[in-house]
């Protein structure tokens, strides 16, 4: 009877804590249940394993998921991006980049108060109701302090989190710090930019006061620690001081320089404070996202999945696979690269594809003599991708392949394997009834992240040589070689230089891990992608007609009795001749019939809130720029 009548208690706090949101005349009566601090509310924040469960629920909205794994109405609007496929699809995320549709308008922008409920990505101010009512009661409860503190810090992160991506997104949010009476809201409705880093820096602030020293266990990998609470604080002042928020050229908000040196000091101790904890490199760039666990010295923060516990998996084995390896009947275009991203890879001595080096590019064999994470992250044809465990296994892309005794679902020259785990069965790769796929941790922030974010606020406060060695470092690790040009940084000379290499560095460094969108934004590059084509690889055999085709592709899968191999597994691939015998030059393919190239305007570096939130809501203004704008969110 206890045991029931605890569940029921726990039950109603956490309905009561849940409901607190803001934005605010909802239709649903019963989602709003006042809250009773006198009363049996009060106790949830009394019981450890009652605000655990609360706690548990927070990460469970606010850490992010696989991007492609949860995509709400619209969403796709802030995952596309120039390095893969995606918007080749149409839809709302086409529209972001112009490339199909009408221009995107007021109502179009959906990423806080998608519908009014508390499920992951439906409203952000759900998820910030909920770390308010811990920030507020928590302090108050009877749990000892050793305990109840550190709680409190995750709240103040997780609450960090939220806004800093809300803001990202709208430049300035509504701040909501209290539990609120959603029949009483209050809300001076939009503060400013300034105003939200405010707040964000000050919870990171007391983050860090209360994780300090925190050691969790393994049973607790996935919690923020004070490492990442300091990285988080890094993030955050990078994007106060970037263009986004502190432009060079803007008269009416003036170029703040001082922005740049807080952000050093603030990404300089975040980088110290990881390195004391442990935190390093990876040493194999392959292996960063098969290390799960506390195993990933690189791992900052993380959502922790399993194939083997009920409800903890995905599906994303089965989305970046062929079909031939039990993929899905066609992989995921969000993992399909763009020739851009593809170009965007230095050569093996660090030297862009178009820079005189140790190597020369050659744009028929475009995977020879890369940077070796090209080879860590693509598929390319005739390429080793040991899948399901195959020893020597090579993928072959060309139209019409057949591998495993399938033909695959399409016509990818480039597959990719980042969120593939290689030594995976087929049986094993579907995520069904709750159980199974890879059970990959999504690592949402890494310690190389720390140390590019590092680098740019060094370049940005005339450091050129400390930019230089945070990249330097990233590259050996990826294994490029050091060469006549340093890792291909000897002739980098000036602050604009670095700049424009620190922003491909990541485009190759976080390829598919869904950074580029926000990169874009942050150094205002984002309409500058306008005139621009979304364009990928296709590849076919040699062959004038079908016939000749399949006379091409019998030749190459023809099994040799003697040894048993099909003769294209015995070809030298990295040998233009004998590549050209059997295989045409791979032809660049932009997107559908019908789209355009992108076009994208200037004032898209922040978006507006749609029309069913600003109805919802008290006094939301609509940002410049957009139909009917007034708010600017740079004006104090």
């Amino acid at each position: 009877m206890k045991k029931n009548f605890l569940y029921t208690r726990i039950r109603k706090g956490l309905m009561v804590a849940l409901s607190s949101a803001m934005l605010i005349s909802c239709n649903n009566d019963d989602f709003f249940i006042l809250p009773d601090r006198g009363g049996l509310d009060a106790d949830l924040w009394n019981i450890e394993g009652a605000v655990n469960m609360h706690l548990n629920k927070a990460y469970e909205l606010i850490i992010p998921r696989f991007p492609w794994q949860t995509v709400p109405s619209r969403f796709d609007i802030h995952l596309v991006s120039d390095e893969h496929f995606f918007a080749s699809n149409g839809s709302y995320g086409a529209q972001a980049l112009g490339i199909a549709g009408n221009p995107l308008n007021n109502h179009d922008i959906r990423y806080t108060g998608n519908s009014y409920n508390q499920n992951y990505l439906d409203n952000r101010y759900m998820d910030i109701a909920r770390c308010n009512n811990g920030i507020k009661y928590l302090p108050e409860s009877v749990i000892p302090d050793e305990v109840k503190y550190p709680m409190l810090g995750q709240y103040y992160a997780l609450r960090a989190m939220v806004y800093l991506e809300m803001v990202k997104v709208y430049g300035g949010v509504p701040l909501v710090l209290e539990p609120q009476d959603p029949d009483d809201v209050m809300t001076d409705g939009r503060s400013s930019a300034r105003a939200c880093f405010a707040q964000i820096i000050d919870d990171l602030d007391h983050a860090m006061e209360y994780l300090k020293d925190v050691q969790w266990t393994a049973n607790d990998w996935g919690r923020i620690t004070y490492e990442a609470a300091a990285a988080l604080k890094g993030k955050a002042l990078l994007y106060w001081a970037s263009p986004q928020f502190n432009p060079l050229d803007d008269p009416k908000h003036p170029f703040d320089a001082s922005r740049w040196q807080e952000a050093l000091v603030a990404n300089k101790e975040a980088y110290d404070i990881c390195l004391a904890a442990g935190h390093r490199l990876v040493e194999d760039y392959s292996m960063i996202f098969q290390t799960d666990g506390n195993k990933n010295p690189e791992t900052l923060i993380s959502r922790p999945y399993s194939s083997s516990v009920s409800r903890r998996g995905h599906d994303e084995e089965r989305k970046s696979r062929p079909r031939s390896e039990n993929g899905n009947a066609s992989p995921h275009n969000g993992y399909r690269a763009t020739v851009k991203l593809l170009r965007a890879y230095p050569m093996k001595d660090g030297n862009r594809i178009d820079e005189d080096g140790d190597y020369i590019y050659d744009e028929l064999l475009f995977w020879k003599d890369r940077d070796p994470r090209f080879e860590a992250t693509m598929a390319y044809n005739g390429s080793v991708w040991e899948l399901s465990g195959k020893e020597g296994r090579r993928q072959w892309n060309y139209e019409g392949a057949r591998n495993n005794g399938r033909e695959e679902s399409a016509n990818w020259a480039v597959y990719c394997k980042k969120f593939s785990i290689p030594s995976l069965s087929e049986s094993s790769t579907a995520y069904s009834d709750g159980i199974g796929g890879n059970g990959m941790d999504w690592i949402e922030m890494r310690f190389a992240e720390v140390m590019l974010n590092y680098a740019d606020c060094a370049n940005e406060s005339g450091d050129l040589a400390t930019a230089k060695e945070m990249v330097r470092q990233i590259r050996q690790r990826a294994g490029i070689e050091q060469g006549s040009n340093d890792y291909g940084l000897g002739n980098i000379a000036s602050a604009a230089q670095m700049r424009e290499l620190l922003l491909n560095e990541r485009m190759v460094e976080f390829a598919f891990e869904n950074k580029r969108n926000a990169d874009l934004r942050r150094t205002r590059n984002w309409h500058k992608l306008t005139g621009e084509f979304l364009e990928t690889y296709q590849l076919m055999v040699v062959g004038d007609n079908d016939d000749a085709r399949r006379s091409t592709i019998g030749k190459l899968e023809a099994i040799d009795p003697e040894t048993g191999k099909a003769l294209r597994e015995t070809l030298d691939i990295n040998n233009r001749d004998v590549y050209l015998e059997y295989f045409r030059p791979h032809v660049v393919r932009p997107q559908e019939t019908g789209f355009r190239a992108m076009n994208i305007p200037e004032y898209h570096n922040f978006y507006t809130f749609h029309n069913d939130f600003v109805r919802r809501g008290v006094n939301i203004e609509t940002t410049i720029g957009w139909e009917g704008g007034t708010f600017d969110p740079l004006d104090d």
